[in-house]
């Protein structure tokens, strides 16, 4: 009753006498009506600025109590955004910013209860919820639709930020504790527990965010930028309690704080609130939280680190890394960065890069080192450039080539259509809509207003161009001038380099344990025992069910009823269909096209996501690769091709196996992009042995860096894999099994075969059979894509006799649904089906040197269309909201755990950077339990429906409508009869589909864990252990059987242990 009643408190906060500025036309139009000095709220407009370039206009004003500063950006977008900025700035590494960033949203004066931040995950309708901790400023952006919410939320937060509760035992929690092993026997060791220390120790054993971290902190030693202001797990443990509340009360106050709107929401409603729920209750404060400018040095330096060894690596032997950075400008001069930035993109942006040309294809090394460009994060913008993947004696070597460029560069200038190239693409930046463009515009201006410089200048990209474009005229040679002054003849130069060590994760580990000795020796007896009590409260604490009841919340009687039909249209251009839908696209068009890899040879497909990263950069018909990538610069917005594997929606068995192409251009360069796609169909260039030795190696460095970001993800893919047909080809195209292929391709000496492959995979699906086209356009420029799509298809060759399917099972079935009479109009989507797949149970763990773990295991359940599958969605949201999140992340004390439901029919439950393994899968399972026995109740349930109704709602971009259908198959009326099943949906159906389909001994499951080292696995012969990346001879044991039609996959778990301890 009380979230009831405050919530229709902040719901009743209209505002009549500014009800004239909203009636009548646009969000930026009226927004023009605001004068300078002109007060509303205790807030006085400043200065009022249209930004026709981007249909908004900006709102600046300034509190006049505490001198709060804010921007209102009016735009006619009902995703409205809200954010509060303060400048946070750490003089250590203890990652008192970031932990406070997780401490505030644990409770505050207003609402008391714990976490009250993830509980309105489930009680809005919120389309973005996160805070985020930068070097040098905090923010805590939300998003929604909904003004009721948008209301809730922004009470939440400002309560949050500005009147947190800062318990102890949410420190604990949130950052740091010394906990018993067993915390009930106060006899058991103690170790170091905590979200952040856990997360912390999860990002570090990231190689490019080590790099990326220690070359800031090096380049910029004399203030803030010298600390790791997410923690440092060395120094987090020297944080204590008192130092976090110091640290809010000099930093979370008004004063230091900038706030943000965007919208279609009125401005007076956000101030009234903001003003009456906050900022009355404060003062002005002189906040002496600037960042002084970094001394520029006298004389270039050179440091280098070390690092661990990294078990992805494609070559053991080159595994350093070194980079040239050089300080330019401040960042708050914002054209001085605009021109800089650009002058840094011609430098390293492509293959008609100079450092493209002598770094990358010198072959040195395997891609450039890690926040290679132009970085503008911080109060003084820099430059780097380098190699990563080289060996340790080519250190100088690289260092030589990036003075030789730089020269060279000097010298000879850029050709104006690198630089046309450039402002092309950020014109088509300003023209592309965007469901997050609150959220781009948020963050893109956070670094100049967080140092005082003007937000809105930021936002006037044309202003910069048309600028640039004169002083070019009046000085060709201006790029040239300014990399003479800011890089070559620039003192505060730093060569960083990174390094391998054998025995570093033994240093780190043997420096955690006297870290952690330190620590438990200084504890008295008295000491002593508060922990273990505390530990035992902490506990307690999590497992009291808690009460959200003081918190705002929507109803399900809020939401929509029903979705808006997608407007629609199919034409045949000879034998392929193409699909139109007009949209409001700005200028843009948006062109994609499906080819199926039905007729594809079985031992093609694991070199089909290569083909797909390398067929738009060798070059094509009259284009080298060089020429190509230009004419794709100046005439689209990017070429992209990508592997698609898409499960039925009525049938677990089926699926349709593709290759999607995507392209966005300015509709006047339509006919440009259409001919560029020609010539890539009809004449890619695929016997370049040495540009697809450059290309493999860039995509095979790319994977294995990415792992440790999306651990969990790997881990969810793989364990899929053994359950259904889809999941299956899944993990072939984008799991850890296309990592390996790619790191033995990588150290091939001669990639020959590879390219007679892509030749044969190019015959099957660079042609117009099986294939199918939609195009995203205005009204007025659909008639044109159109006549440029037919001239496209009636280009591509045609086989005269269709191809034979490699498998027999092929189903057909219709883009969504069309009435008799539009049989002729229907787009037909050709499936394979597996009648005799057997989804078996499987368990991998793949031995990774990571502190910690990344785990995925998947449940077999229903398909889309299903009418038990709504139910299961919100039964999987409800054991990750009610059950998962509690042990998994508070009690566990993993970065991130939870449960979904895909299209694909898998419930999947995973945890990300996990301490624990082992007793994370048990905690799974006792989700499913605790479901079962009815644990929950029927406010968990609607909030579970709020919460997946998020989802559902989310926005589309006019790019993205009619792609469920085109895609999928999904049409209107099978999601509005999902959407029907969700609303219906009762206690009981969730409470039987838990038993159903998810009972132990039910659905068939499997589970992998990417981590270190397990004892308990290494103990239980019903696991297979891989070590990376020589896993090829188990590869080849199970799988083989898996590329032959109709053949389950061996999956026997005694069969498997025989080879596992061969391969170890």
């Amino acid at each position: 009753m009380i979230g009831q009643l405050r919530a229709g408190l902040l719901l009743s906060r209209a505002l009549p006498q500014f009800a004239r500025r909203w009636s009548g036309r646009l969000a930026h139009e009226r927004a023009l009506e605001y004068k300078p000095g002109e007060t509303i709220h205790g807030f006085t407009v400043n200065k009022v600025t249209p930004v026709p370039d981007l249909f908004l206009t900006a709102v600046q004003l300034s509190h006049e109590n505490t001198g709060a500063k804010y921007l209102h950006i009016a735009r006619e977008d009902s995703n409205n955004l809200f954010s509060v900025q303060l400048r946070t700035t750490p003089q250590d590494s203890t990652g008192a910013p970031h932990i406070l960033e997780h401490t505030t949203l644990c409770g505050s004066e207003k609402y008391p209860c714990g976490d009250p931040f993830f509980k309105m995950l489930n009680r809005s309708l919120s389309t973005f919820m996160n805070a985020f901790t930068a070097s040098d400023y905090t923010m805590y952006p939300f998003s929604t639709q909904n003004a009721k919410d948008f209301q809730n939320l922004m009470s939440v937060y400002l309560d949050a930020v500005f009147f947190p509760l800062l318990r102890e035992l949410d420190f604990w929690q949130e950052g740091w504790r010394l906990e018993h092993t067993d915390p009930k026997n106060p006899s058991s060791p103690l170790i170091f527990k905590g979200i952040v220390f856990n997360e912390m120790k999860g990002a570090l054993t990231d190689k490019d965010t080590v790099y990326a971290q220690q070359l800031q902190n090096h380049l910029l030693p004399d203030n803030t930028y010298a600390f790791v202001s997410g923690g440092d797990p060395f120094h987090i443990p020297d944080l204590t309690w008192e130092e976090l509340k110091q640290f809010h009360a000099t930093y979370y106050h008004p004063s230091n704080a900038k706030f943000f709107t965007y919208g279609d929401f009125p401005l007076e409603t956000h101030l009234k609130q903001i003003h009456e729920d906050a900022l009355s209750k404060f003062g002005r404060i002189e906040a002496s939280t600037a960042v002084p400018a970094q001394k520029h040095w006298q004389a270039p330096r050179e440091y280098h680190v070390a690092c661990a060894v990294d078990s992805l690596a494609a070559d053991p032997a080159k595994q350093t890394m070194v980079s040239v950075s050089f300080l330019l400008s401040q960042v708050t001069d914002q054209f001085e960065s605009f021109v800089l930035n650009l002058l840094c993109t011609l430098l390293v942006d492509g293959p008609n890069s100079p450092f493209y040309k002598t770094l990358i294809e010198s072959k040195l090394g395997n891609n450039f080192s890690p926040y290679t460009g132009f970085n503008d994060h911080t109060r003084d913008t820099y430059f780097s450039v380098g190699l990563q993947g080289i060996s340790k004696e080519d250190v100088a070597t690289v260092k030589n080539i990036i003075h030789r460029t730089i020269d060279e560069v000097i010298e000879s200038g850029f050709e104006p259509e690198r630089i046309e190239g450039f402002l092309h693409k950020l014109e088509l930046q300003m023209r592309h809509q965007s469901t997050k463009f609150g959220l781009y515009l948020a963050t893109s201006i956070s670094t100049t207003w967080n140092h005082d410089g003007d937000p809105v200048e930021t936002l006037k990209t044309n202003e910069h161009i048309n600028k640039f474009r004169l002083l070019l005229k009046e000085n060709p040679k201006i790029l040239q001038e300014k990399l003479q002054q800011y890089i070559k003849d620039n003192p505060h130069m730093m060569t960083f380099s990174m390094s391998p060590e054998d025995d570093y994760n033994a240093k780190q580990a043997e420096l955690e344990s006297q870290k952690l000795n330190q620590k438990v020796t200084a504890l008295s007896e008295e000491a002593r025992k508060a922990v273990y009590e505390k530990g035992l409260e902490l506990i307690n604490l999590q497992t009291i069910p808690p009460d959200a009841s003081c918190l705002p919340a929507l109803k399900v009687s809020d939401i929509e009823r029903t979705i808006p039909l997608t407007e629609l249209d199919v034409a045949y251009s000879g034998a392929v269909p193409v699909q139109y839908s007009p949209q409001p696209t700005n200028g843009m068009v948006y062109f994609r096209a499906v080819s199926s890899l039905n007729s594809l040879p079985e031992e093609l497909k694991p070199y089909v996501p290569l083909f797909c990263s390398v067929v738009t950069k060798m070059g094509c018909g009259v284009y080298n690769y060089r020429e190509q990538a230009q004419q794709m610069e100046l005439t689209t917005g990017g070429m992209e091709v990508t592997p698609k594997v898409v499960p039925h929606h009525s049938n677990l068995d089926a699926y349709e196996q593709g290759i999607l192409f995507s392209s966005i251009c300015l509709d006047r360069n339509m006919p440009d992009m259409m001919h560029l796609w020609s010539e890539i169909f009809s004449n890619p260039h695929l016997n370049d042995v040495e540009r697809l030795k450059v290309l493999v190696k860039m995509s095979a460095q790319e994977l294995s860096n990415g792992i440790p970001g999306s651990g969990h993800q790997y881990a969810c893919i793989r364990a899929a894999r053994t359950l259904t047909p889809a999941g299956e080809l899944d993990e072939l195209f984008t799991g850890m099994d296309q990592v390996n292929l790619m790191q033995r391709i990588a150290d091939m000496p001669d990639m020959s075969s590879i390219l007679r492959k892509l030749s044969r995979i190019r015959k099957y699906v660079l042609l117009s059979d099986s294939l199918r086209c939609s195009v995203n356009a205005t009204p007025q420029q659909i008639p044109i894509a159109a006549k440029e799509v037919d001239r496209f298809l009636a280009g591509l060759h045609r086989n005269k006799k269709e191809r034979k399917a490699v498998r027999p099972n092929i189903v057909e079935t219709s883009c969504g649904q069309t009435t008799e009479s539009e049989d002729s109009k229907k787009i037909i989507r050709k499936l394979v089906c597996e009648p005799n797949f057997k989804p078996c149970q499987m368990k991998t763990q793949f031995n990774l040197a990571f502190p910690v773990n990344y785990i995925g295991e998947c449940i077999r359940t229903v398909p889309f269309t299903d009418p038990d599958f709504a139910s299961l969605r919100l039964l999987a949201q409800v054991m990750s909201a009610k059950y998962i999140h509690r042990e998994v992340r508070e009690k566990g004390g993993a970065y991130g755990g939870g449960a979904q439901l895909g299209v694909g029919g898998l419930v999947t439950f995973y945890s990300y950077r996990d301490p624990n393994s082992m007793s994370t899968l048990n905690t799974f399972q006792k989700a499913i339990e605790w479901a079962k026995s009815e644990k929950f109740t029927e406010d968990d349930l609607n909030e579970a429906k709020l919460s997946v109704f998020s989802k559902v709602d989310s926005p589309v971009a006019p790019a993205d409508q009619g792609m469920n259908q085109f895609l999928s198959g999904i049409s209107d009326d099978m999601r509005q009869r999902h959407r029907e099943r969700l609303f219906a949906a009762t206690y009981s159906d969730l409470v039987n589909a838990a038993g159903k389909y998810l009972s132990m001994g039910k659905g068939t499951r499997a589970a992998t864990i990417l981590g270190p080292d397990n004892e308990a696995i290494k103990k239980d012969p019903t696991w297979i252990r891989l070590h990376f990346p020589t896993w090829d001879f188990f590869r080849c044991l199970y799988t083989s059987a898996a590329l032959l039609p109709n053949k389950p996959v061996l999956c026997d778990a005694t069969l498997i242990s025989m080879y596992s301890d061969k391969i170890m």
